[in-house]
This record gives C-alpha cells, structure tokens and sequence, in this order.
C-alpha cells in the first residue's frame, strides 16, 4: 500500500467536482478534509466545483466552505488561510444543467498547470447517485475521471448487480471508488501491518491457534433526524455489508503478493467467496426502546437498530473458527473493537484455584478508533508464595509514537488515494455483489426484532448467540491511562 505521505508532484493536478457540496458530510468531513489535503501540501494543485440543490451562487458557497472549516477542521490554520482557500471554490446550482457545471470545472482546470484530472465525489443520497452520473455524461465530464460513491451500494444482489450496471454503462469499474471510511482509519491498516510484518503473529493467525473472533462496533448516538434513510435500511445493510465485512476481510485475508490495490483486492475477495452464506438462526435482531416514536419512523416499524452474528468462512485457514459481529445504535458505548481469542492449552498442571482461564482466554485485541490502541492480554503469576494467576496485559497506543501527528483522518487518506488511483482500501463491485449473495437468506428471512433500552449493549439474546464465549464489550479493565 502506497503511504499516503506521498509528494504531490507523483499526482497530477485536478478539479474536484462536489455532489452534495452544501450537505452535512461536506461541511463535517470533506470541505475540511480538501482545505487540510491542500494547506498541507500532501495533495497535487487542486481547484474545487462544489454543487447541490441549494440555489448558491459562489460568494454563497465560499462562506459555507469557510466556516465548515472554522468549526471542523483540525489544523489550526488562520482566519486569513481558510478565506484564502475558499476565495479559490467555485459553485454550479443542480438546476443550472450540465453545461453550466461543463464551463466551471474548464475555468477551473485553467488555472492548473499540466492536464489536470477531475475526480468526482457523490456526497448524495443512493436514489440521487445516478441521476449525477447521467449529468456528468451530458457535461462530458467522464474521460479520464475518477468518481467517489457513498453506501449504500445496493440494498440486495439484484439491487446491487443493476447499480453497478447502470454506473458501468458511464464508467468503466477502474474509474470507481466507493468509498468505505472505516478502512481509511490508520487503525484499520495497522492490521495489515500487524499480521504480515510481525514473525511472532503471523504464524499463528489460523484455526490450529485462534478459538473465535469478535467485531463489535457499537454506537452511542440515535438516529439523529436520518429516519427517512434508516427506515428502509436497518443496522444490517448500513453498517454490516458496507464496514463490518469489510474490516473482517483485512483480519482473515491471505498475505497478497504485493501491498497494492489489485493484489490485496484479490484476497479479499477471496475471503468473500469463502464466506458461508449467513444462517439466520444465528442472527440477533434488536430495536431500541423508543425507535418507533422517533418522527418519520413507521408505528409498526420492524426496522432493526442493532444487529449480532455469527458467520464463518470455509476455508483452510479459518474453518471452524466462528466470527461474531456486533453493531447498533444507542448502546452503552461508541467503540471500534477488534478481538482475537486464542485458544487456551490444557490446564491440568496449575492446582485447584489457580485462576488459570478464570478471566476467559488469551486476547489481542485492536482499537479502531482515531488513537489507535492495541493491546495483548495474558495470564502471569501473582507475586508471592503459591501458585496463584491473574490476568494481565501489554498495551500500546499510537499517540506515544513520534508519529501521532501525522495521521490523516480517513477521509483525508481516501481522497487523495483515488487522486492517486489507489483502489487498496475501496471495494469492488465483485465484493459487494458476492456479500449480498451471503447475505440473501438472512435477508429473505429476518429473525423478530428483540426490544433493548437505549443505554444497554443490546438484546439479551447475544448471550446465547456467542456462548459458551463472552462478549469482550464492556471491557473487565479499561485501556491504560498515561
């Protein structure tokens, strides 16, 4: 994988044109993002188009731009460099037509050097993604182009096989990126690191080893005005298909030949393939207390809001090693938890009482959030006479790096790979069609929906689901303080 420290001469210059431009990912994430790519001088030259629905004219856009990264952005820069930047942005309404956005991405593009390149980023809602790819056929704004989607990528197979056939009659599928935010996380990458470069891990990261895996990804926050999205959604297709599968094809793929975006596409997709297609009887559904009373949400609604499973992948180096996954809104905590559980060796040498295997098995376990964590957990001596064991652990995190403040926030990282024509940490239509074929039977069979108050970690049935193993979330110990 290609460091995203990379000079900016290696790219070209380009013009990025923004769907969605006024929206709240814009304004929170990417304007911010854009301002910090360029004042850090980690991407080419680059001019923005930034268009919406919003009847804006640029003046208008400037200051939205301006303040979305007074509020957001984290680079400290001055008043005068963020006025500076946006003095360069310029703004075409959905309602001016193709050839209005046409002459504002060439005014733009002329005030590059080189030939620069467009990049397009869909910051739209899914029934809105086609409809701004068809404009940018008839504004001729295709050759050469790169464009960005958001999720959803299709609700089932047959939605998502005509979905990438409608974007495949405009662009050819080495022209797309959609985007996953979680795999841009510098945590997320860390596996990849982890699992190749360490002689002491990459042994024994198979079944002869490892009992079972966790990816337990829960959510403090509610829907937050989203109903009209998360309604025909669900906890299953918004975070699972799109995230959580996604970050378990990191932890369970072969070693690819090369760290680069077709090689590592290529076992993940692998791992796709081997994927055993989901058994609902294996599936927790839950709804929070209280969703239904939510304003847009159905009075009858059997929409889930949180989601357990256990699924498994059959092949050789994973057969018979279940994968529990966990999401949900209004859980206890907001977490990114990885957890691997080896297996425990025989105990029949330490006396009665011991407390060898008390506190479960031996656990590596990652922190995907922002300040990554990784933490190794296992059993030791008590100091003093006898033979008694507790449970003890190594714990590193990277703010204790030199490095710390180099990190890009994901969508930093994911933005400037696609102006690289980096597909490592994008999926793929072949990927994203076979995880709806996995998910087909749960999907065409949903179990019921289990009530669970807002504040818990879900129904209670995730107890049964994982025995005889234990959720790791909440943590017995908390992670090191300084």
């Amino acid at each position: 994988m290609v460091s995203s420290r990379r000079a900016a001469s290696n790219a070209a210059p380009h013009v990025v044109v923004l769907f969605g431009a006024t929206g709240d990912l814009a304004r929170r994430k990417l304007l911010p993002g854009l301002f910090h790519l360029s004042m850090s001088k980690l991407a080419p030259q680059l001019r923005i188009v930034g268009t919406s629905l919003d009847e804006l004219d640029d003046d208008g856009f400037r200051k939205i731009a301006s303040s979305a990264c007074e509020q957001f952005s984290r680079g400290g820069e001055s008043a005068a460099e963020r006025d500076g930047w946006a003095q360069n942005l310029t703004y075409v309404p959905q309602s001016a037509g193709p050839e209005a956005l046409a002459a504002a991405v060439r005014a733009q593009a002329e005030q590059l050097d080189g030939d620069p390149r467009l990049l397009h980023y869909l910051s739209v809602p899914p029934a809105a993604a086609i409809p701004a790819i068809r404009m940018l056929e008839e504004a001729k704004l295709v050759d050469g182009a790169a464009v960005i989607m958001e999720k959803p990528f299709g609700t089932d197979l047959a939605s998502a096989v005509a979905l990438n056939a409608s974007i495949h009659e405009t662009f050819d599928e080495s022209q797309v990126f959609r985007i996953d935010h979680f795999l841009g996380k510098e945590p997320a990458q860390n596996i990849l690191a982890f699992r190749f470069a360490n002689g002491l891990f990459e042994p024994i990261w198979n079944r002869t080893f490892i009992d079972h895996i966790q990816i337990d990804i829960p959510e403090k926050l509610s829907l937050e005005g989203r109903a009209a999205f998360y309604e025909p959604t669900g906890a299953f297709k918004d975070m699972v298909v799109t995230h959580l599968f996604q970050v378990l094809a990191f932890v369970a793929m072969e070693a690819p030949t090369e760290l680069a975006s077709d090689a590592i596409s290529v076992e993940k997709n692998k791992v796709f393939r081997s994927m055993v297609p989901l058994d609902p009887r294996n599936v927790v559904r839950g709804q929070y207390r209280g969703y239904r009373d939510e304003p847009g949400v159905a009075p009858d609604s059997d929409t889930e809001t949180f989601i357990a499973l256990k699924c498994e992948i059959d092949n050789w180096r994973w057969a018979g090693v279940p994968f529990y996954l966990r999401t949900g809104k209004c859980l206890a905590q907001g977490q990114r938890i990885i957890s691997i559980a080896f297996r425990e060796p025989p105990r029949s040498m330490f006396p009665t009482g011991s407390g060898v295997g008390a506190h479960g098995p031996d656990h590596l376990t990652f922190d995907l959030a922002d300040q990554s964590k990784l933490s190794l957990s296992f059993y030791g001596k008590r100091p003093g006479p006898g033979m008694k064991l507790d449970k003890h652990s190594m714990q590193f995190e990277m703010a204790e790096t030199e490095s710390a403040g180099d990190v890009l926030e994901a969508y930093e990282r994911l933005i400037l790979d696609a102006m690289h024509n980096d597909h490592t940490l994008y999926t793929h239509a072949q990927g994203i069609e076979r995880l709806w074929e996995v998910s087909a039977p749960l999907l065409d069979d949903p179990p019921p929906v289990h009530g669970y108050d807002i504040g818990s970690w879900g129904p209670n049935a995730i107890h049964q689901l994982i025995a005889p193993h234990a959720w790791r979330l909440p943590f017995d110990r908390t992670w090191r303080g300084k």
